[in-house]
């Protein structure tokens, strides 16, 4: 661990004589963290810590969240200085070399995810083995995951070349994949990638356009497009970037890791957050069953849940959902949506949550997930790609922290402690006798 150590906690186990001196590692900013992997060995104890809320398991200079502060730093750079001057792809070379490009390393970048936009011919009636009604993050999880059996010319791990060629394909190759899965579904002909557009462009052109006629990218929604894939382009150690991670740790392809960090985003407490704030509107129906519905929320025998509003880790307004909630009206103004009854309740229970005591006082401000769920919805995608976009979004952050992992010299394979509390011993009993 290249963090200084320079003060140590140490802990007496009760009832013994014994005691461990754990070194108290510094990072360059936010909390030390104690170093327990001598613990088991003095102390004969394992820690517990369901969820790893209070546990530090890699050591990372790509992302940086204060929470209390709300606080999105990108390899040091301030999210909001990102999402205002800058471009995806500029980002994702920032998360992946650590430092902002010059023009010209920015252009060849820029040239390297595009000789890789488009898909093997044959993934192409890899889609039919799908049903038509299938979720698009099901699509995807079996297409990315398939992708080692079409590219697999540069699967050493161990080989930096080989890694930056699967770090193009993957960010490149999403995309295409991901609007693939809608066209899939809709039953409309696959668009292919056009690489005299941008990022952002490309997906939208993908996505919307038909080889009936010509289809012109509204310039304001791809600004919009590209700014979301910023916002959402890494987050530290979440779930889905822990299991990136984790798979990674056993030497995985990396087509394999990222295929298992869309499974984890997928579910409904993570990256299908914003595809479930959308069903919670739709649930309460109109702007006069607000207050009924707050109160459901607010009662404790309830099950009911407040999508959109609160984070695992900011206990202060997102800093993503201050720069995504402009975005969005941005969007709504330039599509001249003024009387859509779902995004008149969005604003309507946005307006009302963050008057309402009960919320403000337990700092349950809207997150990115509940203005990103309204400018898609806005944009015309339908619920079920919320979460796929997000995965586009992600993928040059998974890639990232896969990267710095194997590259870590004190990587090792994941491997989690538990408490048991199980049965001890049993001898078996034959069936006649039980």
């Amino acid at each position: 661990m290249s963090g200084s150590a320079k003060r140590s906690v140490t802990i007496t186990l009760d009832g013994t004589n014994k005691s461990s001196q754990l070194p108290l590692v510094e990072g360059t900013i936010g909390p030390a963290v104690a170093d327990i992997r001598r613990i088991y060995g003095d102390l004969g104890i394992f820690t517990y810590d369901p969820g790893y809320g209070a546990t530090a398991a890699c050591e990372s200079k790509i992302t940086y969240i204060d929470g209390d502060a709300g606080v999105l730093l990108y390899r040091g750079y301030p999210i909001e200085q990102l999402a205002e001057h800058s471009t995806f792809l500029e980002v994702a070379y920032l998360l992946m070399n650590g430092d902002l490009p010059k023009p010209a390393e920015l252009r060849g970048f820029e040239m390297g995810v595009l000789r890789h936009t488009m898909l093997h011919e044959q993934i192409r009636q890899f889609y039919n083995g799908f049903r038509r009604d299938a979720h698009p993050m099901a699509v995807m999880c079996g297409v990315v995951g398939a992708l080692s059996a079409f590219y697999h010319d540069s699967l050493d791990i161990n080989n930096p070349e080989h890694r930056r060629i699967s770090a193009f394909r993957l960010i490149a190759k999403m995309p295409t994949i991901a609007a693939w899965a809608h066209k899939y579904n809709s039953g409309q002909p696959f668009m292919y990638p056009r690489n005299d557009l941008g990022y952002a462009e490309n997906f939208l052109h993908m996505f919307n356009a038909v080889p009936t006629e010509p289809y012109k990218v509204n310039p304001i929604l791809a600004k919009a497009m590209d700014l979301i894939m910023i916002l959402h382009a890494d987050h530290e150690q979440n779930a889905s970037t822990s299991t990136v991670r984790l798979s990674g740790s056993t030497g995985a392809n990396p087509f394999a890791c990222i295929a298992a960090g869309i499974a984890s985003l997928w579910g409904p407490a993570h990256g299908g957050a914003n595809e479930a704030v959308l069903k919670m509107l739709a649930e309460i129906g109109h702007v006069r069953n607000i207050p009924e519905f707050l109160s459901e929320v607010k009662d404790k025998g309830s099950h009911t849940k407040l999508m959109g509003f609160g984070h695992r880790v900011y206990k202060n307004y997102d800093p993503r959902a201050k720069i995504i909630q402009k975005a969005c009206h941005d969007v709504l103004g330039e599509l001249g949506i003024k009387d859509d009854p779902l995004l008149d309740l969005a604003m309507e229970l946005e307006k009302i949550a963050l008057n309402d005591k009960y919320f403000v006082d337990r700092k349950l401000y809207p997150n990115v997930d509940f203005y990103s769920g309204i400018i898609l919805k806005a944009m015309g995608f339908p619920t079920s790609m919320f979460t796929a976009l997000f995965a586009v979004s992600r993928t040059v952050g998974w890639i990232s922290q896969w990267s710095e992992m194997i590259e870590d010299p004190e990587q090792r394979i994941g491997r989690p402690r538990q408490v048991y509390t199980g049965p001890t011993q049993r001898d078996y009993v034959p069936p006649g006798r039980r």
